[in-house]
Formats: structure tokens, sequence, C-alpha cells
């Protein structure tokens, strides 16, 4: 889990530049100051750069004490679609990644790999079909510790090609909850295929939408003035099944 001013997201994946710098993941609206359900980044602004960042290992409420790292934000999606003065509407909507640099002091208790599943393998680039698997772990503290209900596995409903690739609806075991925002999502083949964005409330209720990690590391890496900025391949093997 990662706390930003008093908001609660879960990490996704781990990401390293060319200076040595390590980064981990999470959704740009668990920076934002809108509402949790406010989640277009041209529309709502962001804490700035240089915030600081908690983590705790267990889901666990910030309150009970359990802080086990720190960070400072930054890269911000949201932050950086301000500056260009985006107006694309796919970006804005989808477009929901930001990084958090590790402090030094932190760096050894990284660990790249995604919780319970292993991974990521690369980085999916094709998107998703309906009735495709994929695989997340949500660390959200609502969930009152119980780690059990945190792996769960989740169905496709099939890309819609109106919005250019940038997202992925999909249903899961146990929907996504606020708190899981920003968790990665991985494909049936252990490639990192998009961040949990929102929680569909129509057409499809209950169902979750990912925005594709593809497209945002590739934003990311055009204007984050992150030089040599890229994912880190899990050190455990990606293993598909409960």
């Amino acid at each position: 889990m990662m706390y930003t001013a008093g908001a609660q997201c879960t990490a996704n994946f781990v990401y390293t530049d060319d200076a040595g710098n390590v980064y981990v993941g999470y959704a740009a609206h668990c920076a934002g100051k809108g509402s949790s359900t406010d989640t277009n980044g041209c529309n709502v602004d962001s804490v700035p750069l240089g915030t600081p960042v908690d983590f705790t290992n267990d889901g666990s409420l910030i309150s009970e004490g359990t802080i086990v790292g720190h960070g400072t934000l930054a890269y911000s999606s949201w932050i950086t679609e301000h500056q260009l003065g985006t107006t694309d509407p796919n970006t804005c909507a989808y477009n929901d990644l930001a990084l958090v640099k590790v402090d030094p002091a932190d760096v050894g208790k990284v660990n790249p790999s995604v919780p319970f599943w292993g991974g990521p393998t690369g980085i999916d680039t094709n998107g998703t079909a309906a009735g495709d698997r994929v695989y997340t772990y949500g660390n959200s503290s609502l969930r009152f510790g119980l780690s059990p209900l945190s792996p769960h596995t989740g169905v496709s409903l099939g890309d819609d090609p109106a919005d250019g690739g940038w997202s992925h609806p999909l249903y899961t075991a146990s929907p996504g909850i606020p708190g899981d925002s920003g968790s990665g999502f991985l494909s049936a083949d252990g490639t990192a295929v998009g961040v949990l964005s929102t929680l569909g409330l129509a057409p499809l209720p209950a169902s979750n939408n990912i925005g594709d990690l593809a497209h945002e590391l590739a934003f990311a890496q055009a204007h984050s003035g992150i030089a040599g900025l890229r994912l880190v391949l899990g050190t455990e093997p990606f293993q598909p099944a409960f």
C-alpha cells in the first residue's frame, strides 16, 4: 500500500532509470486532489512532485504504524498532461500512472515480483480480447488484513477500438475496491498489461477499467524527463494458478 496526503492506493510494478534510481508505480489519481471517482487527469489537479509517499507492506491502515518505506512523487501523468495542455479525450481519461522514487535507504526492501503471482515477464503490447484471463493483486486496507482476498483473477470484456488501445474493461472474481487503485494487471503469459484506474458503474456495473501500461509508460518515457525509464522484470516466475 502507498499513502499520499492521506489517500491510499496499491502499488503496481517496479521501474528504474539510467541513473539506477528505483520507482514504484501507482495510479496518478492516488495523488490527485479530487475524489476517488475523479479519474480524468485533464480536469483534476494533483499534489506537487516531491510530495512524500509512505509504504506499508500488508494492506494495513497507515495509522496502525506499519510504515516500511518512504519515497517522493517523481512523475504524474496528470501533472504532465496539464503542463502539455493535453486535450485528447482518451489520454485524459485513461492515462493514470504515477511513479514514486524510493528513498535510497529503502531500495534494498524492494522486489519487482508481483506478490503471489510472480512476474512481470515483460510489457503486453497486444491489448486484450473478450474472454482473456488476467491476474492482479489488490491490497486495500478495506480487506481488513485478509490477505487471501488480495490475489484474484479476472476476464477481459474486450477492448473498445474507439479508445485507441488506452484502456481494458474487465471483470474480476472480486471487483477492485477503493485502495486497490493503481494495482497492476498481468496477462495470461505474465506480461504487464495495465493499471487499475476506475470502477465501472454503467453500462457494466462492478466492472473495472485498467489503463494500458504500454501506452502509459511510453507517455512517461517521452515526457517525464527520466532518462532510460523502464519496467523491471520480476525475479519470481509467473505462476498463473491458485
